[in-house]
């Protein structure tokens, strides 16, 4: 009997995010370039787009390549969402309307 309500309880990020954490093993070559081409379905589920960072790291035979994540422009403080990042010439609803785009672009992919 669990010592808790949520002890074994399937997590909630996996009931949003069903591909966290998920285990892909696939076969890649190099072209003539040295380069690799990422499946687009682990593009799409990684949200990679061109133009996009990513960290090598090599462990004996074993190559891991993880994307660099900007760090958040929000940060609570006491208890309220502020805004970390650089000011620019654009007004927010500009920057909701872009953001709102883009999204909409990527659930219609």
């Amino acid at each position: 009997m669990p010592s808790t309500p949520w002890e074994g309880a399937y997590p909630i990020y996996k009931w949003f995010e069903p591909t966290y954490n998920a285990i892909m093993t696939t076969k890649i070559s190099l072209d003539k370039g040295g380069r690799v081409v990422l499946p687009k379905s682990l593009r799409k589920d990684m949200h990679l787009e061109p133009g996009d960072t990513l960290v090598l790291e090599r462990d004996g035979e074993r190559i891991t390549l993880r994307p660099v994540r900007p760090e958040a422009p929000l940060q609570k403080e006491l208890g309220i969402w502020v805004y970390q990042g650089e000011s620019n010439d654009v007004s927010i609803p500009e920057l909701i309307d872009r953001e709102r785009v883009k999204r909409l672009r990527e659930l219609m992919s």
